[in-house]
């Protein structure tokens, strides 16, 4: 089931989510309805408080060769590396807005399976950068946190003309 996306100005998208005890049949089925909403959205990438679950669940999409599908259940970035790169990033929760974001070339992220088995993903490049972006999002950080105070201001203004 598609699920209703929340945007800029809802506070769940600015609270740290909560972990998930256990990965349960409810849990599972949120992960279902994740992913056919970030489908539905042309998104690459989704987390619980983009849809009002406050939980940290994320569903990543690179839609590349790089990584099928997956589901990641209290995802925790443990190594990221030095080396930064600027990259192009857009939200589902902020839609028509992109900018340039500096994050860490590659990244080690554990976490849960939507099975409940442990899980542990060393990506890099396009991978990283939206674990990178996911994790915020359980973290109550949005992209546009990590811009520039200026560029931020400008991309506000651009909001306000075109937000749902």
């Amino acid at each position: 089931m598609r699920l209703q996306m929340r945007y800029l100005g809802d506070p769940i998208l600015r609270t740290k989510a909560d972990p998930v005890a256990e990965v349960t049949d409810e849990i599972r089925a949120l992960v279902s309805d994740m992913f056919e909403t970030m489908y539905a959205e042309d998104g690459v990438g989704l987390a619980a408080p983009q849809i009002g679950v406050s939980q940290r669940i994320i569903v990543v999409d690179p839609r590349n060769e790089q990584a099928k599908p997956f589901a990641l259940v209290n995802p925790e970035i443990v190594e990221a590396s030095q080396e930064t790169e600027k990259g192009e990033e857009g939200c589902l929760s902020l839609p028509g807005l992109n900018e340039m974001v500096d994050r860490s070339v590659s990244v080690v992220v554990t976490g849960m399976n939507e099975h409940g088995e442990p899980v542990k993903i060393e990506a890099e490049g396009l991978l990283a950068r939206i674990l990178q972006h996911e994790v915020d999002h359980v973290d109550g950080i949005l992209f546009i946190d990590r811009i520039s105070p200026l560029k931020r201001k400008m991309l506000l203004k651009r909001w306000e003309k075109v937000k749902p």
